[in-house]
Protein backbone atom coordinates (compact mmCIF):
# COMPACT_ATOMS: atom_id res chain seq x y z
CA UNK A 1 0.00 0.00 0.00
CA UNK A 2 1.35 3.03 -0.68
CA UNK A 3 0.11 5.98 1.30
CA UNK A 4 -0.05 10.07 -0.63
CA UNK A 5 -0.64 13.02 1.38
CA UNK A 6 -4.19 14.09 1.66
CA UNK A 7 -5.12 10.63 3.44
CA UNK A 8 -4.88 8.99 -0.04
CA UNK A 9 -3.95 5.58 0.05
CA UNK A 10 -2.75 3.52 -3.75
CA UNK A 11 -2.71 -0.47 -3.69
CA UNK A 12 -1.06 -0.74 -6.67
CA UNK A 13 -1.34 -4.86 -7.13
CA UNK A 14 -5.22 -4.22 -6.72
CA UNK A 15 -5.53 -0.84 -8.58
CA UNK A 16 -7.33 0.56 -6.15
CA UNK A 17 -7.70 3.95 -4.48
CA UNK A 18 -8.72 4.95 -1.04
CA UNK A 19 -9.51 8.33 -0.20
CA UNK A 20 -9.73 8.91 3.20
CA UNK A 21 -10.83 4.94 4.19
CA UNK A 22 -13.19 5.29 1.15
CA UNK A 23 -13.08 3.16 -2.22
CA UNK A 24 -13.32 6.07 -4.90
CA UNK A 25 -14.53 2.97 -6.67
CA UNK A 26 -17.48 3.55 -4.47
CA UNK A 27 -18.12 7.24 -5.04
CA UNK A 28 -17.38 7.17 -8.80
CA UNK A 29 -20.28 4.69 -8.91
CA UNK A 30 -22.41 6.56 -6.40
CA UNK A 31 -21.79 10.02 -7.67
CA UNK A 32 -20.56 9.69 -11.02
CA UNK A 33 -17.39 11.46 -12.79
CA UNK A 34 -15.91 13.83 -13.06
CA UNK A 35 -16.11 14.24 -9.11
CA UNK A 36 -14.39 16.78 -6.63
CA UNK A 37 -13.98 14.68 -3.28
CA UNK A 38 -13.26 16.70 -0.02
CA UNK A 39 -11.51 14.97 3.10
CA UNK A 40 -12.88 17.08 5.55
CA UNK A 41 -10.80 15.40 8.51
CA UNK A 42 -8.05 16.68 6.80
CA UNK A 43 -9.37 20.64 6.20
CA UNK A 44 -10.30 20.96 9.90
CA UNK A 45 -6.89 19.58 10.82
CA UNK A 46 -5.24 22.15 8.86
CA UNK A 47 -7.39 24.80 10.24
CA UNK A 48 -6.21 24.04 13.95
CA UNK A 49 -2.47 23.52 12.90
CA UNK A 50 -2.24 27.34 11.65
CA UNK A 51 -4.22 28.83 15.06
CA UNK A 52 -2.04 25.75 17.25
CA UNK A 53 1.20 27.38 15.45
CA UNK A 54 0.20 30.78 16.09
CA UNK A 55 -0.75 30.19 20.11
CA UNK A 56 2.77 28.05 20.11
CA UNK A 57 4.57 30.47 18.93
CA UNK A 58 2.81 33.13 21.76
CA UNK A 59 0.86 34.97 19.07
CA UNK A 60 -2.64 34.63 20.91
CA UNK A 61 -4.38 37.26 19.14
CA UNK A 62 -3.30 36.39 15.60
CA UNK A 63 -6.09 35.91 13.23
CA UNK A 64 -6.19 33.58 10.89
CA UNK A 65 -8.08 34.30 7.30
CA UNK A 66 -9.32 31.39 4.75
CA UNK A 67 -8.80 32.91 1.36
CA UNK A 68 -12.21 31.73 -0.25
CA UNK A 69 -10.64 32.31 -4.00
CA UNK A 70 -8.99 28.97 -3.29
CA UNK A 71 -12.49 27.00 -2.77
CA UNK A 72 -15.15 29.52 -1.62
CA UNK A 73 -19.00 27.40 -1.46
CA UNK A 74 -21.81 27.46 1.31
CA UNK A 75 -20.72 24.06 2.51
CA UNK A 76 -16.99 25.46 3.16
CA UNK A 77 -17.86 28.57 4.57
CA UNK A 78 -19.52 26.93 7.23
CA UNK A 79 -16.52 24.72 8.00
CA UNK A 80 -14.46 27.65 8.50
CA UNK A 81 -16.72 29.80 10.98
CA UNK A 82 -17.22 26.36 13.15
CA UNK A 83 -13.13 26.16 12.90
CA UNK A 84 -13.29 29.98 14.31
CA UNK A 85 -11.45 31.57 11.24
CA UNK A 86 -12.03 34.68 9.09
CA UNK A 87 -12.67 34.50 5.41
CA UNK A 88 -11.11 36.78 3.22
CA UNK A 89 -13.99 37.50 -0.19
CA UNK A 90 -12.59 39.43 -3.12
CA UNK A 91 -15.94 39.61 -4.99
CA UNK A 92 -19.60 40.76 -4.45
CA UNK A 93 -20.26 36.09 -5.44
CA UNK A 94 -18.14 35.31 -2.77
CA UNK A 95 -19.55 37.71 -0.13
CA UNK A 96 -23.17 36.72 -0.90
CA UNK A 97 -21.96 32.93 -0.30
CA UNK A 98 -20.41 33.89 2.86
CA UNK A 99 -23.61 35.43 4.17
CA UNK A 100 -25.71 32.97 2.47
CA UNK A 101 -23.94 30.38 4.50
CA UNK A 102 -24.94 32.34 7.57
CA UNK A 103 -21.32 33.36 8.38
CA UNK A 104 -20.40 36.11 10.83
CA UNK A 105 -19.95 39.36 8.89
CA UNK A 106 -17.72 40.98 11.32
CA UNK A 107 -14.95 38.11 10.36
CA UNK A 108 -14.85 38.67 6.74
CA UNK A 109 -12.35 40.89 4.94
CA UNK A 110 -13.21 42.47 1.63
CA UNK A 111 -10.63 42.88 -0.89
CA UNK A 112 -9.87 42.87 -4.58
CA UNK A 113 -8.55 45.46 -7.13
CA UNK A 114 -11.76 46.84 -8.57
CA UNK A 115 -14.54 46.30 -6.13
CA UNK A 116 -17.58 47.97 -7.55
CA UNK A 117 -19.66 50.47 -5.72
CA UNK A 118 -22.35 48.20 -5.88
CA UNK A 119 -20.37 45.42 -3.74
CA UNK A 120 -18.87 47.96 -1.46
CA UNK A 121 -22.29 49.59 -0.40
CA UNK A 122 -23.29 45.43 0.49
CA UNK A 123 -20.23 45.01 2.33
CA UNK A 124 -21.36 48.42 4.05
CA UNK A 125 -24.80 46.84 4.80
CA UNK A 126 -23.48 43.38 5.86
CA UNK A 127 -20.90 45.31 8.14
CA UNK A 128 -18.03 42.81 7.21
CA UNK A 129 -15.00 43.70 9.51
CA UNK A 130 -12.10 44.72 7.43
CA UNK A 131 -12.85 46.09 3.62
CA UNK A 132 -8.88 45.91 1.96
CA UNK A 133 -8.65 49.28 0.14
CA UNK A 134 -6.56 48.63 -3.20
CA UNK A 135 -5.51 51.80 -4.96
CA UNK A 136 -7.08 55.68 -5.01
CA UNK A 137 -10.27 55.52 -6.95
CA UNK A 138 -11.62 52.87 -4.09
CA UNK A 139 -10.41 54.86 -1.50
CA UNK A 140 -12.27 57.96 -2.88
CA UNK A 141 -15.44 55.32 -3.90
CA UNK A 142 -14.94 54.24 -0.03
CA UNK A 143 -15.53 57.07 1.26
CA UNK A 144 -18.82 58.59 -0.58
CA UNK A 145 -20.44 55.86 0.46
CA UNK A 146 -19.47 56.00 4.57
CA UNK A 147 -20.05 59.22 4.66
CA UNK A 148 -23.02 59.85 6.54
CA UNK A 149 -22.37 55.92 8.39
CA UNK A 150 -22.64 55.92 12.35
CA UNK A 151 -19.24 54.25 12.65
CA UNK A 152 -15.81 54.98 10.83
CA UNK A 153 -15.19 52.34 7.80
CA UNK A 154 -12.78 49.86 9.53
CA UNK A 155 -10.02 49.59 6.66
CA UNK A 156 -6.87 47.88 5.67
CA UNK A 157 -4.44 49.71 3.20
CA UNK A 158 -2.68 47.24 0.72
CA UNK A 159 0.69 47.74 0.23
CA UNK A 160 2.87 46.34 -2.18
CA UNK A 161 6.41 45.47 -0.79
CA UNK A 162 8.24 44.68 -3.88
CA UNK A 163 9.45 41.25 -3.17
CA UNK A 164 9.11 38.51 -5.85
CA UNK A 165 8.52 35.39 -4.79
CA UNK A 166 9.90 32.51 -6.75
CA UNK A 167 6.85 31.10 -8.06
CA UNK A 168 4.96 31.28 -11.49
CA UNK A 169 4.96 34.98 -12.71
CA UNK A 170 1.28 34.46 -12.72
CA UNK A 171 0.62 34.16 -8.94
CA UNK A 172 3.53 36.73 -8.06
CA UNK A 173 1.70 39.68 -6.52
CA UNK A 174 4.26 41.25 -4.01
CA UNK A 175 6.80 42.75 -6.90
CA UNK A 176 6.71 46.31 -7.85
CA UNK A 177 5.46 45.85 -11.32
CA UNK A 178 1.45 43.95 -9.93
CA UNK A 179 -1.61 45.33 -10.52
CA UNK A 180 -2.49 45.16 -7.11
CA UNK A 181 -1.93 47.52 -4.11
CA UNK A 182 -0.12 50.97 -3.37
CA UNK A 183 3.62 50.93 -4.29
CA UNK A 184 5.94 50.96 -1.00
CA UNK A 185 8.70 52.10 -3.16
CA UNK A 186 6.97 54.69 -5.61
CA UNK A 187 5.70 56.60 -2.80
CA UNK A 188 2.02 55.86 -3.44
CA UNK A 189 1.71 53.95 -0.14
CA UNK A 190 2.58 57.04 2.14
CA UNK A 191 0.48 58.86 0.33
CA UNK A 192 -2.37 56.28 0.51
CA UNK A 193 -2.12 56.63 4.19
CA UNK A 194 -1.54 60.09 4.29
CA UNK A 195 -5.68 60.28 2.61
CA UNK A 196 -7.26 57.77 4.72
CA UNK A 197 -6.14 59.56 7.98
CA UNK A 198 -7.89 62.67 6.61
CA UNK A 199 -10.92 60.95 6.15
CA UNK A 200 -12.84 61.16 9.14
CA UNK A 201 -15.12 58.47 8.19
CA UNK A 202 -12.29 55.65 7.38
CA UNK A 203 -10.61 54.06 10.37
CA UNK A 204 -7.16 52.76 9.26
CA UNK A 205 -6.46 49.84 10.87
CA UNK A 206 -3.36 48.46 9.49
CA UNK A 207 -1.75 47.37 6.25
CA UNK A 208 -2.05 44.54 4.10
CA UNK A 209 0.61 42.52 1.53
CA UNK A 210 0.51 39.31 0.01
CA UNK A 211 3.69 38.54 -2.04
CA UNK A 212 2.38 35.32 -4.64
CA UNK A 213 1.12 31.45 -3.96
CA UNK A 214 2.46 28.73 -4.20
CA UNK A 215 5.92 29.24 -2.15
CA UNK A 216 8.54 27.13 -0.90
CA UNK A 217 11.19 29.64 -0.03
CA UNK A 218 10.50 31.27 2.93
CA UNK A 219 12.96 33.74 2.74
CA UNK A 220 10.76 36.60 0.63
CA UNK A 221 8.10 36.35 3.82
CA UNK A 222 11.37 37.29 5.70
CA UNK A 223 12.29 40.33 3.73
CA UNK A 224 8.33 41.30 3.39
CA UNK A 225 8.06 41.69 6.71
CA UNK A 226 11.52 43.64 7.17
CA UNK A 227 10.35 46.29 4.69
CA UNK A 228 7.21 46.40 5.43
CA UNK A 229 7.91 47.38 9.68
CA UNK A 230 10.91 49.62 8.02
CA UNK A 231 7.50 51.35 6.01
CA UNK A 232 5.61 51.32 8.81
CA UNK A 233 8.43 53.11 10.74
CA UNK A 234 8.66 55.84 8.24
CA UNK A 235 4.92 56.28 8.32
CA UNK A 236 5.04 57.16 12.31
CA UNK A 237 7.70 59.09 11.42
CA UNK A 238 5.92 61.49 8.99
CA UNK A 239 2.20 60.76 10.73
CA UNK A 240 2.17 59.94 14.15
CA UNK A 241 -0.21 56.84 13.20
CA UNK A 242 0.89 53.16 14.29
CA UNK A 243 -0.74 50.19 12.57
CA UNK A 244 -2.69 47.95 15.31
CA UNK A 245 -2.91 45.13 12.67
CA UNK A 246 -0.51 43.81 9.62
CA UNK A 247 -2.12 41.29 7.38
CA UNK A 248 0.45 39.27 5.79
CA UNK A 249 -1.34 37.27 3.04
CA UNK A 250 -1.19 33.35 2.74
CA UNK A 251 0.62 31.71 -0.32
CA UNK A 252 1.93 28.51 1.40
CA UNK A 253 2.71 25.40 -0.97
CA UNK A 254 1.51 22.46 -1.22
CA UNK A 255 2.56 19.02 -2.85
CA UNK A 256 1.04 18.57 -6.13
CA UNK A 257 3.75 15.55 -7.02
CA UNK A 258 5.76 13.68 -4.59
CA UNK A 259 9.57 15.72 -5.20
CA UNK A 260 7.30 18.57 -3.99
CA UNK A 261 8.92 19.98 -0.34
CA UNK A 262 6.91 22.70 0.84
CA UNK A 263 7.62 24.05 4.81
CA UNK A 264 5.18 23.13 6.96
CA UNK A 265 2.69 26.13 8.78
CA UNK A 266 3.98 25.68 12.00
CA UNK A 267 7.73 26.61 10.06
CA UNK A 268 5.56 29.06 8.36
CA UNK A 269 4.01 30.93 11.17
CA UNK A 270 7.65 30.77 13.42
CA UNK A 271 9.36 32.69 10.54
CA UNK A 272 6.54 35.17 10.53
CA UNK A 273 6.24 35.88 14.20
CA UNK A 274 9.59 36.08 14.85
CA UNK A 275 10.67 37.90 11.94
CA UNK A 276 8.13 40.64 13.03
CA UNK A 277 9.15 40.36 16.65
CA UNK A 278 12.34 41.34 15.84
CA UNK A 279 11.50 44.11 13.19
CA UNK A 280 8.90 45.61 15.68
CA UNK A 281 11.96 45.76 18.09
CA UNK A 282 14.08 47.24 15.75
CA UNK A 283 12.24 49.60 14.78
CA UNK A 284 10.72 50.66 18.45
CA UNK A 285 7.16 50.28 17.29
CA UNK A 286 4.65 48.28 18.83
CA UNK A 287 3.92 44.96 17.42
CA UNK A 288 1.02 44.38 15.42
CA UNK A 289 -2.15 41.44 15.61
CA UNK A 290 -0.71 39.64 12.44
CA UNK A 291 -3.10 38.18 10.21
CA UNK A 292 -2.98 35.46 7.37
CA UNK A 293 -4.61 34.49 4.44
CA UNK A 294 -4.39 31.00 3.73
CA UNK A 295 -6.17 29.31 1.04
CA UNK A 296 -4.18 26.44 -0.90
CA UNK A 297 -2.44 25.56 2.23
CA UNK A 298 -5.71 24.58 4.05
CA UNK A 299 -7.80 23.08 1.06
CA UNK A 300 -5.75 22.26 -1.63
CA UNK A 301 -4.23 18.82 -0.42
CA UNK A 302 -7.65 17.64 0.83
CA UNK A 303 -9.21 17.71 -2.51
CA UNK A 304 -8.78 14.47 -5.28
CA UNK A 305 -10.66 14.95 -8.60
CA UNK A 306 -12.00 11.40 -9.88
CA UNK A 307 -12.03 10.91 -13.59
CA UNK A 308 -13.19 7.72 -15.98
CA UNK A 309 -11.27 6.81 -18.64
CA UNK A 310 -12.69 7.37 -22.28
CA UNK A 311 -10.91 6.92 -25.44
CA UNK A 312 -7.02 5.96 -25.92
CA UNK A 313 -5.23 7.04 -28.76
CA UNK A 314 -1.81 5.64 -28.77
CA UNK A 315 0.95 6.52 -31.51
CA UNK A 316 4.08 4.14 -31.86
CA UNK A 317 7.22 6.10 -31.02
CA UNK A 318 5.45 9.39 -29.93
CA UNK A 319 3.26 9.21 -27.37
CA UNK A 320 -0.24 7.75 -25.88
CA UNK A 321 -3.21 10.05 -25.08
CA UNK A 322 -5.29 8.96 -22.29
CA UNK A 323 -8.65 10.75 -22.64
CA UNK A 324 -10.95 11.09 -19.52
CA UNK A 325 -14.51 12.74 -19.24
CA UNK A 326 -13.35 15.80 -17.79
CA UNK A 327 -10.46 18.87 -18.41
CA UNK A 328 -9.46 22.34 -18.29
CA UNK A 329 -13.50 23.38 -18.20
CA UNK A 330 -13.37 21.98 -14.56
CA UNK A 331 -9.75 22.36 -14.14
CA UNK A 332 -8.28 25.33 -16.22
CA UNK A 333 -4.79 25.23 -14.39
CA UNK A 334 -2.30 23.14 -16.43
CA UNK A 335 -3.41 25.36 -19.53
CA UNK A 336 -3.31 28.49 -17.74
CA UNK A 337 0.20 28.50 -15.90
CA UNK A 338 1.81 24.58 -16.82
CA UNK A 339 0.21 23.37 -13.15
CA UNK A 340 1.53 19.56 -12.59
CA UNK A 341 -0.30 16.93 -11.19
CA UNK A 342 0.57 13.38 -9.52
CA UNK A 343 -2.72 10.53 -11.17
CA UNK A 344 -3.51 7.57 -10.05
CA UNK A 345 -5.00 4.72 -11.79
CA UNK A 346 -7.62 2.65 -10.14
CA UNK A 347 -8.51 -0.46 -13.17
CA UNK A 348 -12.09 -0.46 -14.19
CA UNK A 349 -14.94 -2.92 -13.26
CA UNK A 350 -14.32 -6.18 -14.94
CA UNK A 351 -11.19 -4.98 -16.51
CA UNK A 352 -7.70 -6.95 -15.64
CA UNK A 353 -6.42 -5.76 -12.33
CA UNK A 354 -4.06 -3.13 -12.42
CA UNK A 355 -1.35 -4.66 -10.64
CA UNK A 356 -1.01 -7.31 -13.33
CA UNK A 357 -0.54 -4.50 -16.61
CA UNK A 358 2.52 -3.24 -17.91
CA UNK A 359 3.45 0.34 -17.07
CA UNK A 360 3.36 3.09 -19.48
CA UNK A 361 3.69 6.60 -20.43
CA UNK A 362 0.89 8.35 -20.97
CA UNK A 363 -0.43 12.11 -21.19
CA UNK A 364 -3.66 12.71 -19.54
CA UNK A 365 -5.86 14.59 -21.84
CA UNK A 366 -9.41 16.68 -21.09
CA UNK A 367 -12.27 16.78 -23.67
CA UNK A 368 -12.16 20.70 -24.51
CA UNK A 369 -11.85 20.83 -28.17
CA UNK A 370 -8.06 22.16 -27.61
CA UNK A 371 -4.89 21.07 -28.06
CA UNK A 372 -3.59 22.97 -24.58
CA UNK A 373 -6.15 20.54 -23.02
CA UNK A 374 -3.50 18.30 -21.27
CA UNK A 375 -3.83 17.45 -17.28
CA UNK A 376 -0.62 16.14 -17.55
CA UNK A 377 1.64 15.71 -20.20
CA UNK A 378 3.75 12.64 -19.09
CA UNK A 379 3.09 10.12 -16.33
CA UNK A 380 3.50 6.53 -15.97
CA UNK A 381 0.61 4.26 -15.14
CA UNK A 382 -0.72 0.86 -15.57
CA UNK A 383 -1.55 0.05 -18.82
CA UNK A 384 -4.99 2.36 -19.54
CA UNK A 385 -7.96 1.16 -19.97
CA UNK A 386 -11.59 2.23 -21.38
CA UNK A 387 -13.48 2.66 -18.12
CA UNK A 388 -10.68 2.92 -15.86
CA UNK A 389 -10.51 5.34 -13.18
CA UNK A 390 -7.73 8.42 -12.66
CA UNK A 391 -7.68 10.30 -9.25
CA UNK A 392 -5.67 13.60 -9.76
CA UNK A 393 -4.36 14.57 -6.26
CA UNK A 394 -4.93 17.86 -4.64
CA UNK A 395 -7.08 19.88 -6.65
CA UNK A 396 -8.99 21.16 -4.15
CA UNK A 397 -7.88 24.24 -4.32
CA UNK A 398 -7.72 26.50 -7.48
CA UNK A 399 -9.48 24.43 -9.21
CA UNK A 400 -13.38 23.85 -8.94
CA UNK A 401 -13.47 27.37 -8.34
CA UNK A 402 -11.90 28.09 -11.63
CA UNK A 403 -14.26 26.00 -13.26
CA UNK A 404 -15.85 27.26 -16.45
CA UNK A 405 -18.72 25.86 -18.79
CA UNK A 406 -16.26 25.96 -22.14
CA UNK A 407 -17.64 23.55 -24.42
CA UNK A 408 -20.87 23.67 -22.98
CA UNK A 409 -20.34 21.18 -20.35
CA UNK A 410 -22.19 20.95 -16.63
CA UNK A 411 -19.60 21.94 -13.90
CA UNK A 412 -18.86 18.49 -11.47
CA UNK A 413 -20.50 17.42 -8.05
CA UNK A 414 -18.45 18.42 -5.35
CA UNK A 415 -18.75 15.44 -2.37
CA UNK A 416 -17.00 15.92 1.32
CA UNK A 417 -16.19 12.55 3.08
CA UNK A 418 -16.62 13.00 6.93
CA UNK A 419 -15.29 9.53 8.10
CA UNK A 420 -16.69 6.58 5.65
CA UNK A 421 -19.76 9.44 4.99
CA UNK A 422 -20.19 11.33 1.63
CA UNK A 423 -21.79 14.31 1.50
CA UNK A 424 -23.06 16.07 -1.80
CA UNK A 425 -22.12 19.74 -1.40
CA UNK A 426 -22.32 20.89 -4.75
CA UNK A 427 -24.59 19.29 -6.73
CA UNK A 428 -24.13 18.28 -10.60
CA UNK A 429 -25.37 20.70 -13.13
CA UNK A 430 -27.18 19.36 -15.61
CA UNK A 431 -27.85 20.46 -19.51
CA UNK A 432 -30.75 22.75 -18.70
CA UNK A 433 -28.35 24.80 -16.00
CA UNK A 434 -26.12 25.71 -18.70
CA UNK A 435 -28.67 27.65 -20.78
CA UNK A 436 -30.87 28.80 -17.53
CA UNK A 437 -29.84 32.23 -17.97
CA UNK A 438 -30.11 32.23 -21.77
CA UNK A 439 -32.62 33.94 -23.74
CA UNK A 440 -33.78 32.97 -27.58
CA UNK A 441 -33.28 35.55 -30.14
CA UNK A 442 -37.52 35.05 -31.26
CA UNK A 443 -39.36 32.11 -29.46
CA UNK A 444 -39.68 28.42 -30.67
CA UNK A 445 -42.51 28.15 -33.44
CA UNK A 446 -45.15 26.17 -32.07
CA UNK A 447 -47.42 23.76 -33.69
CA UNK A 448 -50.62 23.43 -32.86
CA UNK A 449 -50.21 24.48 -28.96
CA UNK A 450 -46.97 21.97 -29.14
CA UNK A 451 -43.57 22.13 -28.50
CA UNK A 452 -41.49 21.71 -31.84
CA UNK A 453 -39.46 17.92 -32.35
CA UNK A 454 -36.13 19.57 -31.52
CA UNK A 455 -37.76 20.88 -28.07
CA UNK A 456 -38.84 17.36 -27.33
CA UNK A 457 -35.96 16.02 -28.14
CA UNK A 458 -33.85 18.99 -25.96
CA UNK A 459 -36.12 17.76 -22.76
CA UNK A 460 -35.50 13.94 -23.37
CA UNK A 461 -31.63 14.40 -23.68
CA UNK A 462 -31.57 15.71 -20.16
CA UNK A 463 -30.04 13.80 -18.13
CA UNK A 464 -27.25 12.76 -20.30
CA UNK A 465 -24.23 11.17 -19.13
CA UNK A 466 -22.77 13.81 -16.97
CA UNK A 467 -25.58 14.22 -14.94
CA UNK A 468 -24.91 10.14 -13.28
Amino acid sequence: MQRYWGAVEYDPAAGSIRLGGVDAAVLARSYGTPLVVLNEAEIRDRCRRYRQAFAAAGAHDARVIYAGKALCTVAVCQLMAEEGLGLDVVSGGELYTALAAGFPPERIVFHGNNKTEDELRRALEAGVGRIVVDNFNELDRLSRLAAGRGEPVPVLLRVVPGVEAHTHHYIQTGKQDTKFGFDIAGGQALAAVERVLARPRLNLMGLHCHIGSQIFDLEPYRLTVQRVFAFLAEVRERTGWTAEELDLGGGLGVRYVPEDRPPDIETLVQVLVDEARAAAARHGLPQPRLMVEPGRSIVGEAGVTLYTVGSIKRLEGVRTYVAVDGGMMENPRPALYGARYTALLAAGPGSVPAGQRRPETVAVVGRACESGDVLVPETVLPEPAEGDLIALLTTGAYTYSMASHYNKFPRPAVVMLDGSRARVIVERERYHDLIRGERPLRPRARVADRPTRAGRLARRFEPGPQDA
